[in-house]
């Protein structure tokens, strides 16, 4: 099962009420995924240095203290806030070394989400419980996807859901299931890809990263995606600039886009577009199996 659920503005018109927008997409996905749910929300861009997401089990770790301790190690400037179980760092170094430090000296801080504008929030219970711990209604931005999880090959835990982002910016959520993942999974971490997790959406993500860090364009790493991934999948891809969606050559797994003059919408299922303004006269379609299809800003096809 699972559900998948993207918005992307195409002008400023709604960023004011981005998550607004999208809190009753996610939560119109809860019957195809109960366990978990996540999001990854695409605004508030640092034009220096980096912004991470960063969660720690205990929820009453020092945050102010690990700040203090980056600003002086690598003499940099550190801003942040907290947001229920997660901290959004923007550090005025690279993401590069500010994630070598963490590794080296605080093991124990997970990574969500790592750029210049991507925050990954994710939790294990019912969306609607999450929407609220996360006060996603009243944040802001310029796109943002989402997942609500059925486990069905793995246990129900919070790294287990989705999106799972493996390079800067870039997310991926996924509904299906990939047959070679755990070869593939070997064969990116002889090329220097890192996992933390055995769910095979991990291994999509990576997948797509190495392809980029092979000098592919987000549409060209994705061609080569439905030449790889083997399985029965819908992906929607989240990245700075934008987002992508695609299909299996069979396409099995249920999708539907809506595109108005304002944005661009898609969903498992058509209900959970029906809250979005002027979606009685959008123009809705199914995509195309193993079609590529990309909006991001500067490029749309």
């Amino acid at each position: 099962m699972c559900g998948i659920v993207g918005l992307y503005l195409k002008n400023d018109k709604y960023e004011g009420e981005l998550g607004k927008l999208f809190t009753p997409m996610l939560i119109a996905m809860t019957e195809r995924g109960p366990d978990s749910a996540g999001f990854a929300i695409y605004g508030d861009e640092v034009t220096e240095g980096c912004k991470l997401t960063l969660r720690h089990e205990d929820e009453n770790f020092d945050w102010q203290a690990l700040a203090d301790e980056i600003k002086t190690s690598l003499n940099t400037t550190v801003d942040w806030f907290q947001n229920s179980k997660v901290a959004v760092f923007k550090v005025g170094a690279d993401a590069e070394s500010v994630e070598d430090y963490l590794a080296s000296n605080h093991h124990d801080v997970m990574v969500m989400s790592a750029g210049k504008s991507i925050e990954i929030l994710k939790e294990v219970g019912l969306p609607e419980h999450i929407v609220d711990s996360f006060k996603l209604s009243q944040m802001k931005g310029s796109h943002i996807i989402g997942h609500t999880r059925m486990a069905t090959e793995s246990a129900v835990t919070m790294e287990g859901s989705h999106p799972f982002s493996t390079g800067l910016d870039l997310c991926l959520v996924h509904n299906g299931s990939f047959s070679n993942h755990n070869r593939l999974r070997q064969e990116l971490k002889r090329e220097g890809i890192e996992f933390s997790t055995e769910n095979d959406t991990e291994v999509a993500a990576g997948y797509l990263t190495y392809r980029l860090q092979q000098g592919d364009s987000l549409n060209e790493a994705l061609e080569n995606a439905l030449q790889t991934l083997d399985g029965f999948y819908t992906l929607t891809i989240g990245t700075k600039d934008g987002f992508a969606v695609v299909r299996d050559p069979i396409a099995c797994k249920p999708a539907v886009i809506a595109e108005t003059d304002d944005y661009v919408a898609m969903a498992s299922e058509y209900q959970a577009l029906t809250t979005l303004p002027g979606i009685e006269n959008a123009k809705v379609w199914e995509p195309e199996p193993a079609r590529i299809y990309v909006w991001e800003r500067g490029t749309t096809h």
